[in-house]
């Protein structure tokens, strides 16, 4: 059965993915338009930070009027990273992650790593955005630079992030829509470099971070299938065979789709539900003959999410 969409759990990976995207652009960019040499020298910079530094600090996270707080640590130990995130505000939840292998390369990483793409003429990530380098501002007492990020399609968002002048470490990112609207805003309030454990704050509810299983096959005989995808999002995992989930990422954006079959009928029709950069959409229909309820899960836009719907399907 598909997962419900739970904003709490949305808004909690939504954080993680800010303060722990798995940035590795090289910086080599000859011949790839748009793509700005500082700024993928600096995302690089940016990757290499979150496998060397240990930092803990204060964050929010804004999406229109409503705006979280949230403790963060992230500790870098031997060949292992730890990270937890506490909402301070609201519901008092955690989200934990702990014995993180350093060497461990998820698909995120892959796509970012432009340096083998560049070298084969191809411009990887870059052919899908465009990077450019401004001066930031000052940050949690920290000086910054900032990396303009625009899609060159309409299928994802923009982003702007600011960086630690000293250690590359993601201090601020907005989440920009049409119009150079800002749909989320996650930045630290107060940060700290020091080696001690935050303050332990009370909590209601722990979520521990799974991790993805590698060794199951992409493909699933006799399953359901997603016919069309934004161009550059690839197919990242596959939990279990028969699972009612897929999930892709182009190394920026990243969305789930699930499919839940129904015991009863169900009317055709559509719902969406949108927190900041985030976008719930749900869509109950019928496959060849049997009613479904198919739901999109993630950072893109609400017609890219329709698309993406209203291409599933099951495998001949």
């Amino acid at each position: 059965m598909a997962e419900k969409f739970n904003p709490v759990k949305v808004g909690f990976a939504a954080a993680i993915l800010a303060l722990a995207l798995p940035l590795a652009v090289a910086a080599r960019a000859a011949g790839c338009g748009g793509a700005d040499q500082a700024a993928l020298a600096w995302l690089d910079r940016m990757s290499r930070s979150l496998h060397q530094v240990s930092y803990h600090g204060v964050v929010t996270l804004q999406r229109g009027e409503d705006m979280q707080v949230m403790q963060v640590s992230h500790a870098v130990d031997g060949e292992n990273s730890f990270e937890q995130l506490t909402q301070l505000t609201g519901q008092g939840a955690q989200v934990e992650r702990t014995d993180h292998p350093l060497h461990c390369v998820h698909p995120g990483h892959r796509l970012l790593q432009l340096g083998a793409e560049l070298k084969a003429g191809n411009c990887g990530i870059a052919e899908h955005y465009r990077f450019r380098v401004d001066e930031g501002e000052r940050i949690a007492g920290r000086k910054a630079v900032r990396i303009r990020i625009e899609p060159r399609d309409m299928y994802r968002f923009g982003y702007v992030m600011e960086l630690d002048r000293e250690t590359g470490l993601l201090l601020k990112t907005q989440t920009v829509g049409r119009g150079d609207k800002v749909l989320e805003k996650f930045q630290f309030a107060s940060l700290s470099y020091e080696h001690q454990p935050p303050v332990a704050a009370e909590v209601d509810v722990v979520h521990r971070a799974r991790h993805p299983n590698p060794s199951v096959p992409e493909h699933m005989p006799g399953s359901w299938s997603i016919d069309w995808v934004p161009t550059g999002f690839t197919y990242t995992d596959a939990p279990e065979s028969g699972a009612g989930r897929r999930t892709y990422t182009d190394g920026l954006a990243v969305f789930s789709v699930f499919l839940e079959e129904l015991g009863r009928e169900i009317r055709p029709g559509e719902g969406v539900v949108r927190s900041g950069g985030t976008t719930s959409y749900t869509r109950g229909m019928e496959l060849t003959g049997k009613p479904v309820l198919v739901t999109v899960i993630g950072e893109v836009p609400v017609n890219t999410a329709r698309m993406v719907a209203d291409s599933v399907g099951w495998e001949r």
